[in-house]
């Protein structure tokens, strides 16, 4: 049997390092089964979950051009698939309904009153002036504030 991607194997684990374990494939070839494809769960210490000499089952999911075989067992078990969801088509102006977001019936926000009286949309120009001038003026205001308690510009220092 040929070691391709996505082929599933059984190997023996030969050695193992604090960011993986080496598994010896049929056919004599090693691979790499970094340390974040040994579980599902977080793997603080490789040796919690593999012994020198374990027989396990590896998916391949890479093999490089200089001979370097990745491996994965968390990815080689068996899980139940996951049902597809159906397909959605949207329509032009139709939004996807999402957390606080927009119904698939109306442009505005759920919480939002069909009549509620809105400020006019401000453009970038008039935004950047109210922050450059509300900027201006806490500097001013800071700078106000420290040198009357270093005791101002003239005051000696000594």
């Amino acid at each position: 049997m040929s070691i391709e991607v996505g082929s599933k194997l059984q190997g023996k684990v030969t050695g193992i390092t604090n960011f993986g374990a080496f598994v010896e494939l049929p056919e004599g070839a090693t691979g790499l089964v970094h340390i974040s494809e040994v579980a599902d769960n977080y793997v603080k210490d490789i040796n919690e979950h593999l012994k020198v000499g374990d027989q396990v089952e590896v998916k391949v999911i890479n093999v490089e051009k200089d001979g370097k075989i990745g491996l994965s067992i968390k990815k080689a078990k068996e899980r139940p698939e996951r049902p597809e969801r159906p397909e959605r088509s949207f329509e032009r102006g139709e939004r996807r309904e999402s957390r606080g977001g927009y119904s698939n019936n109306s442009q505005r926000p759920r919480h939002a009153k069909p009549n509620e009286n809105r400020a006019p949309k401000e453009n970038f120009e008039s935004k950047m002036a109210r922050f450059l001038k509300d900027s201006e003026d806490r500097l001013a205001s800071l700078k106000r504030n420290t040198e009357s308690k270093r005791g101002g510009k003239g005051a000696r220092r000594g």
